[in-house]
């Protein structure tokens, strides 16, 4: 299993303003997780419920292990019918993904917006002293650059 952890930089100027737009400010900490141990169909139900697209998975420690995703489960459907296998018996770590990408809570929002730009992920973890802490998502980031633009409006409308 391998966690990379992606630290951008960016070679633009920055103002004092972009350099506090942290992921780390702008990232969900209360999050749904889920157990290797757990069923698919467990998994399947809390997405329904939540009305979330996947999750961090995560071992008795909070250390990350591993993401599973609406998509990951589809695919455990199709087989499950093509095998002619109950959705029921399979587990959380026969179907999650295990290389996981990270970024860090320090990065700034634009080189996270890039980071989603160059990859086909909807979220990222955070991950700090080897437990997961948050996660990221491209959602969460259009709020940021959103909250960017009204101060900078306010700031221009006040001079």
């Amino acid at each position: 299993m391998g966690i990379k952890s992606f630290q951008g930089s960016r070679k633009q100027q920055t103002t004092p303003q972009e350099r506090l737009l942290k992921v780390k400010d702008y990232m969900t900490t209360n999050l749904i997780t889920f157990k290797p141990s757990q069923k698919i169909h467990a998994v399947v139900e809390a997405i329904i419920k939540n009305k979330i697209s996947g999750g961090p998975v995560v071992n008795d420690k909070n250390e990350l292990v591993g993401i599973i995703s609406e998509g990951d489960c589809l695919k455990q459907l199709s087989e499950s019918r093509y095998y002619n296998m109950p959705l029921e018996e399979d587990l959380v770590e026969k179907r999650m993904i295990k290389n996981v990408e990270t970024i860090d809570g320090n990065m700034d929002i634009f080189d996270a917006a890039n980071k989603f730009l160059n990859s086909k992920r909807r979220r990222f973890p955070i991950v700090e002293g080897g437990k997961l802490v948050g996660q990221i998502s491209q959602k969460d980031i259009l709020k940021a650059a959103l909250q960017l633009k009204s101060e900078n409006w306010n700031s221009k409308t006040k001079g």
